[in-house]
Parts: structure tokens; C-alpha cells; sequence
């Protein structure tokens, strides 16, 4: 796996936060972020289920340009950042 970090969450102690990877092999995003409590995975589930090797995760609004960064790079990869 080839793991490109993008960017992690502003404004945080940058050892507990959330995180951006672009996996460029795979296309694919990596997100590191809060797990989820119950109660948010309760209401999750009425959309579909939530195997036990899946997660929901929390990524903070402050993270919307990452994210946006990350989906760049994996539609254009031939877009060197």
C-alpha cells in the first residue's frame, strides 16, 4: 500500500487528531478520525447495516478542504501537490 498523507485536522495537538491519506494504488481515502459512540451508530443503521469490519467515523467540518485535497488527488493523480 502506498499511502500519500494529505493533511491533518487544523488548529489540534497534532498527536490525537484526525488525518487524510490518499491511497494512490487503490484509490482510495484513509481517515483517521472519532470513533463512533452508539448512539450515533444507532442512527446510522436505519440507512444499512454495519458489519463488524466496518467503522463510522467523525471528521470535523474544519477538515472539509482536506477532504477536498484528497478527492483531488485521487481523480487527478497526475496533479503533483
Amino acid at each position: 500500500m502506498t499511502l500519500r498523507f494529505i493533511g491533518i485536522a487544523p488548529d489540534t495537538d497534532e498527536k490525537n487528531c484526525p488525518r487524510v491519506w490518499v491511497d494512490d494504488e487503490k484509490k482510495e481515502l484513509v481517515l483517521q478520525g472519532w470513533k463512533a459512540d452508539q448512539a450515533l451508530e444507532s442512527e446510522v443503521r436505519p440507512t444499512g447495516p454495519l458489519p463488524d469490519y466496518e467503522a463510522v467515523v467523525r471528521i470535523p467540518a474544519r477538515m472539509v478542504h482536506i477532504l477536498r485535497e484528497a478527492c483531488d488527488a485521487i481523480e487527478h493523480p497526475d496533479i503533483v501537490r
